[in-house]
């Protein structure tokens, strides 16, 4: 009893140890990916005075993505450098006393890689697509909102690629005075709008231009002569100015799994393709986690590791990852270009782990 007491104090000191240095490492990394997406939103946070909390809110959404992306590979590093570190302080080597096999030895690891693996699962099947959607309408919200604080005052601004928009003066509640817009949405037929007054106001669809007592005018591509059309009310809308896009998208990335296995019948072939593959990567990706840490436990708990060659075997473990890594990319395209090689996938998930646990299987004979 007191034996077994002992074992199971040992991982849990073991499983500590991974566990705080996986929660460092991730956050770390998650923290300079997230500072290096952000800078392309504080341009436009800064320039139009946008709340800090919109910058905030905005970022916040992407690190679940980051966070699916990177844990399997944050495992990888933390088992390597814990074993190797436990293996250099003679640690390992007091566990080997007490009888223990590589096998049993790996045993912490292993909870913290399947642990690993189902919050990825987690996060890939229901977090990521959720905030990816919320994060797309979000972004769709603030540009529309962009649209109507870029009419500044005595100042000619293109409001898109189309429609230039001059106004005299503002009022605080959001009137206009002064209004000229040149609509170009119409190459063969360009129009001046001008307008006395005018008031910004919100809608479903982002905000809208109120255009009172004015006038629109327009060259007839056909007679060359002037058409004047006067109007006591129009309206304009600055979201559809502004090319924000429909909030309703296509992108396989916002979709839940459900939806990806059956796919609306209006989408186009290379779209309901990547549904699939998306589906695939989805349920597949997860498990990469189990032979990135097996590829670390091979490596860290290997004979040969503690007398030589204990630097060549963390670079392989290192380069065998990466290139499985960037195989895992590689398999992927394929894949959205044939769907008939999707089991390439699968392969290239299951293949790893299984001939991790073979190799570390064999070598892990009980040591007394």
């Amino acid at each position: 009893m007191p034996a077994l007491f002992s074992l199971h104090r040992l991982d849990r000191y073991v499983l500590g140890q991974l566990v705080l240095a996986l929660l460092l490492v991730t956050t770390g990394l998650v923290a300079l990916i997230w500072l290096t997406q952000s800078l392309r939103f504080i341009q436009i946070i800064v320039s139009h005075g946008l709340s800090p909390f919109v910058f905030v809110k905005l970022t916040a959404l992407l690190v679940p993505s980051f966070l699916s992306t990177i844990l399997p590979i944050t495992c990888f590093i933390v088992v390597l450098f814990i074993y190797v570190r436990l293996s250099g302080d003679r640690e390992m080597t007091i566990m080997r006393g007490l009888g223990l096999s590589d096998s049993r030895l790996a045993r912490p690891a292993m909870i913290l890689a399947l642990a690993t693996t189902i919050i990825g699962y987690g996060l890939s099947l229901s977090v990521v697509p959720w905030t990816l959607s919320v994060f797309r309408t979000y972004q769709y919200e603030i540009r529309n909102q962009i649209a109507a604080f870029l009419l500044e005052p005595g100042v000619f601004t293109p409001v898109s690629n189309n429609i230039m928009v001059y106004v005299q003066s503002r009022t605080a509640n959001g009137g206009l005075k002064g209004i000229i817009i040149e609509d170009n949405r119409n190459p063969s037929a360009p129009a001046t709008i001008l307008a006395r007054t005018g008031e910004l106001i919100s809608s479903g669809t982002g905000p809208v231009v109120v255009l009172q007592d004015g006038s629109r005018e327009q060259i007839d591509p056909k007679t060359g002569q002037l058409d004047m059309l006067t109007f006591k009310r129009n309206t304009l809308s600055l979201a559809k100015a502004a090319q924000a896009g429909n909030p309703v998208s296509d992108d396989a990335a916002e979709k839940p799994l459900s939806q990806l296995f059956r796919p609306p019948a209006n989408l186009p072939k290379d779209d309901r393709d990547k549904w699939k593959v998306e589906a695939q990567r989805r349920l597949s990706a997860p498990l990469s986690t189990l032979g990135y840490t097996l590829v670390a436990l091979v490596a860290a708990l290997g004979g040969g590791f503690r007398r030589h060659g204990g630097l060549a075997r963390v670079v392989g473990a290192v380069a065998i990852v990466t290139g499985l890594v960037a195989l895992g990319l590689g398999v992927s395209n394929l894949a959205a270009r044939n769907t008939a090689l999707l089991p390439l996938m699968w392969i290239w998930v299951l293949v790893p782990p299984i001939t991790g646990l073979f190799l570390l299987l064999r070598q892990g004979a009980p040591r007394a």
